[in-house]
């Protein structure tokens, strides 16, 4: 049952799904983990692929950016696909002091400055928060991670936000939320967890710090775009440990 974002039919996804926002880096993880990963849509260039790790079945799918972007291809996989989980890995801005570039965060909630929430639940300051089931496989696998590819992991908040350029009127406002213990901001969790809650599904985040916003000038603090496609690969095995959990 294709639909105007996803040219695909039931049975074409796996019950687990990867999700990136870049249909690149969805390509990239697809590569890396099935072998026999076929494409089963590319609407809108946003790829999306099935094949099995392990002789388990397992899907990438890219999200795109922002929350309202991955509230729609969420909610079709979970409603019209079969999808009972899924789990975005993905990168973020680092606010807390003690997450450096590379490090992990398995994100267990995120706060939002948008009201896409509010929207489904009109008055009420809805706690967004990931599944707790996958939020323990994830760090449960920590230990399992060779030296090679074992980050510093945190588990904590995060904060989606719906700007990337557009600049706050306090040009600290992240340092405020960093106070209050919340360790990074991104794009898309928020409404990622929201979507899961509606559906009775499940749905987690682990991101890799690309960027750290305490100390921005220092060209070490911002990951160039080739350490993006290639220092995830810690992140990559937790969330493949939470989706076959």
């Amino acid at each position: 049952m294709a639909t105007p974002h996803i040219a695909a039919e039931p049975g074409d996804f796996a019950s687990a799904v990867l999700m990136p926002g870049d249909p690149k880096r969805a390509e990239r993880i697809a590569t890396l983990l099935m072998p026999d990963a076929r494409l089963v849509t590319d609407v809108r260039g946003m790829l999306g692929f099935t094949g099995t790790v392990d002789g388990r079945p397992l899907s990438v799918l890219g999200s795109g950016m922002g929350q309202p972007s991955i509230t729609i291809y969420a909610t079709e996989l979970f409603s019209l696909f079969g999808v009972q989980r899924i789990i975005r890995v993905g990168t973020c801005g680092a606010i807390s002091p003690r997450v450096r570039i590379g490090d992990v965060i398995i994100a267990n909630g995120a706060h939002t400055t948008s009201n896409i929430n509010q929207l489904r639940l009109p008055g009420l300051n809805f706690s967004s928060v990931a599944d707790f089931g996958l939020t323990r496989a994830a760090v449960d696998a920590v230990s399992s991670l060779s030296r090679q590819d074992a980050p510093q992991v945190h588990v904590g908040m995060v904060v989606s936000d719906d700007h990337f350029y557009l600049a706050n009127p306090d040009p600290r406002w992240w340092a405020k939320l960093a106070r209050y213990g919340v360790l990074g901001v991104e794009m898309e969790a928020a409404a990622l967890f929201a979507t899961a809650n509606e559906f009775g599904k499940q749905a987690l985040a682990v991101l890799t710090a690309s960027d750290q916003l305490v100390d921005p000038i220092d060209p070490s603090s911002r990951m160039s775009p080739e350490q993006r496609e290639t220092r995830f690969a810690g992140a990559l095995r937790l969330a493949v440990a939470a989706a076959f959990s």
